[in-house]
């Protein structure tokens, strides 16, 4: 093989690789540009997770507020019906 076809020879891989290497930077900026895209939904997902679990957990309390409000209203009815039991309980006690 003559100098001048090596040479030859070196220059069309040369081509190739550059030509190999266009294609692969074309793909690698497809890529990125898929990645940002992804890690924009990913990060709305993530705000739109938080805001949602956030609502959950303020219907959780306010159910937690009205289960107790019921509770307290339960409880009240009972104090009272004790305090009219021992009223009655002392009226006896004086006659």
């Amino acid at each position: 093989m003559s100098t001048a076809s090596q040479l030859n020879n070196i220059i069309e891989k040369t081509q190739r690789l550059i030509e190999l290497c266009a294609a692969l930077q074309e793909e690698n900026d497809l890529l990125k540009l898929e990645n940002d895209t992804l890690t924009s939904a990913l990060n709305a997902s993530k705000a739109k997770t938080k805001e949602l679990d956030e609502k959950m957990r303020a219907v959780k309390l306010a159910k937690s507020f009205s289960e107790t409000n019921e509770k307290s209203v339960d409880i009240k009815q009972k104090i009272n019906e004790f305090v009219q039991e021992i009223d009655k309980c002392i009226v006896l006690l004086k006659k």
